[in-house]
């Protein structure tokens, strides 16, 4: 439960709006307001006051005990200027609710936490993002990093990070990213990525001794940090030899991680795998010429999803046993982000951690300024006028194949249609592509108009920027048929204002004239306006390019000025 305590008349309009933006989760707790705070305290997640600062920091401080227990609590002044986290910014989730209720009572958050308050990349965060083991003083380094002290970045393999501060100078921390073994000293913080698949292969009664010198030789002879590793993998046959399971189990106890996959495949399988050490002796005796290399290799093509591996130590040759070391390689990020129709409330939270993510943002100007708050400080930002899809999706793409971690930004729908469809037409196998949906503009319309989209409906473009009219008339002519609600995105453009039109005349052939047609701009921003009006009477010069247009079906209805399309009907084709 979220409670909402407010005194005075403005604070109490203020706590209805916001309650009516948070969903049923908010509370307006009435009366006094001791009594009700003392009451609802055990039960809150978190706590909203419509008070001076001074008065609330008296209110709750004989209730707080420990902050990772007690609410986040958010302190709102009676002007609506500032949203301060008070308290439980972290552990009670007062920062993030700081800035939602700035997004819905158009204030300023305030957050103090230095994490946040100065933007320093938390580095358990950046831990988290790549799955990474720690070696040195995580905290220590943490602070040097919001002290703004000087940090040298040691990135080999190019792993895709977050914008990063950009101390310089001496520096007093060295962050070091990668597999191999390093010298470091008390102020160095190594992070391993779980980078390696080791391939084991062996005779029959292998001991788990003899296996385990085997890896050993991973560290003493090649220089790889065995944390790094992120599976084992072996022919079938041997998948029950209990030297490799107890190898297995060990390198887990003494590493400190959790058991990694034992990989198994058939032998006839990794005969397909093309390896630098074939033996026909392994081939008479397994099946296959190769066992360590080949399920290293296979292995690790079937974990990169895509991304390039390499055989980084070839088959050791050791007592009864074989191992071999393949490397994931990282890549290029390229998340592709639907930020919605406009209203911070109805931007995902995926969307959200992806631009924060991100060291480059790619998009159009005005989607760019919605949310420059949310971004790191020494984010990238290439923002762009309108008309230019194609060369924003190039230069995302352009970005995330030289190793960016780079978010290409859009509306809902321009995130998976304009912006996606370019993207990933250029984008080469080696760059990781995420989609991170919106809520889309036929949504955020069909919302504000009722439920027109209740049955089987079609969404159409009317741009002819990429398709010929004669192929979009056909796709409306289709839709007619079919007896399909339409959802016109583009409708009009600034030099091409008869599109709309041409597509009413089309529908109207094949529906009666009295089937609403309803029409959102700009929803959830500030100019928002809804109308809806009968197919016959609709008047296209009063949309343009920032409006939905919705035509409902035959079946389509006014119900209390909302526009309703019942599921399951039986239409019967109407001649013109």
């Amino acid at each position: 439960m979220i409670g909402l305590f407010a005194v005075t008349a403005a604070g109490k309009r203020a706590a209805a709006e916001l309650a009516a933006s948070l969903g049923p989760d908010a509370v307006i707790l009435d009366g006094p307001i001791g009594p009700a705070l003392h009451r609802s305290w055990p039960e809150l997640a978190a706590a909203v006051f419509f008070l001076a600062s001074g008065a609330t920091v008296r209110l709750i401080a004989p209730l707080l005990v420990d902050k990772a227990t007690d609410p986040g609590v958010v302190c709102v002044d009676e002007a609506r200027r500032f949203a301060i986290a008070l308290a439980g910014g972290h552990g009670g989730g007062a920062n993030d609710l700081a800035e939602r209720v700035a997004d819905v009572l158009g204030c300023t958050p305030v957050v103090t936490t230095a994490s946040d308050s100065t933007g320093g990349t938390p580095l358990d965060e950046l831990v988290a993002l790549l799955d990474a083991t720690v070696d040195g003083d995580l905290a220590a380094c943490g602070v040097a990093i919001l002290d703004g002290a000087p940090i040298r970045l040691v990135n080999p393999l190019g792993f895709p990070l977050p914008a990063l501060p950009g101390n310089v100078g001496d520096p007093q921390w060295t962050i070091q990213i990668g597999d191999r073994l390093a010298e470091a000293d008390e102020n160095t913080l190594r992070l391993i990525p779980h980078t390696l698949v080791v391939g084991i292969g062996s005779a029959r009664g292998v001991s788990t001794d003899a296996v385990n010198a085997a890896l050993a030789r991973l560290e003493t002879e090649h220089g790889f940090d065995l944390r790094a590793v992120r599976a084992f993998a072996t022919v079938d046959r041997k998948a029950d030899e209990p030297g490799i399971r107890h190898a297995v189990t060990d390198w887990a106890f003494w590493h400190w991680q959790d058991e990694p996959a034992l990989h198994v495949y058939p032998a006839d399988t990794l005969a397909t795998v093309d390896v630098p050490n074939p033996s026909d002796v392994v081939l008479a005796e397994v099946g296959t010429p190769s066992v360590a290399e080949a399920a290293a290799l296979h292995a690790a093509t079937e974990l990169a999803g895509g991304a390039p591996v390499e055989l980084v130590v070839p088959k050791i040759k050791a007592d009864n046993v074989t191992v071999a070391a393949a490397r994931i390689r990282p890549r290029g990020r390229l998340a592709v982000i639907g930020l919605g129709p406009g209203a911070a409330d109805l931007r995902t939270p995926r969307a959200e951690a992806e631009l924060r993510r991100a060291s480059v943002v790619v998009g159009l100007d005005s989607y760019v300024d919605q949310v420059r708050r949310l971004l790191r400080p020494g984010t990238e930002i290439r923002a762009s006028g309108l008309g230019a899809e194609e060369a924003r999706a190039g230069e995302a793409v352009e970005l995330a194949a030289a190793g960016r971690a780079v978010a290409l930004i859009g509306s809902g729908d321009a995130g998976v249609y304009a912006m996606a469809s370019p993207a990933l037409q250029r984008c080469p196998a080696e760059v990781e592509v995420v989609g991170v949906p919106g809520v889309t503009a036929a949504l955020a319309a069909s919302a504000l108009l009722g439920a027109p989209l209740g049955h089987d409906h079609a969404l159409i473009s009317l741009s002819d920027l990429h398709t010929p009219w004669p192929a979009i008339e056909r796709r409306i002519r289709a839709a007619a048929d079919g007896d399909f609600v339409v959802c016109f995105y583009n409708p009009r453009s600034a030099d091409r204002h008869w599109q709309l039109r041409a597509a009413l005349d089309i529908l109207a052939e094949r529906r009666p004239a009295a089937t609403p047609v309803g029409a959102v701009r700009q929803a959830s921003r500030t100019g928002q306006r809804v109308w809806c009006r009968p197919l016959a009477e609709f008047d296209p010069a009063d949309v343009d390019m920032l409006t939905t247009v919705v035509v409902g079906s035959s079946q389509t209805t006014m119900v209390g000025g909302r526009m309703v399309t019942p599921r399951g009907y039986t239409w019967l084709s109407q001649q013109p």
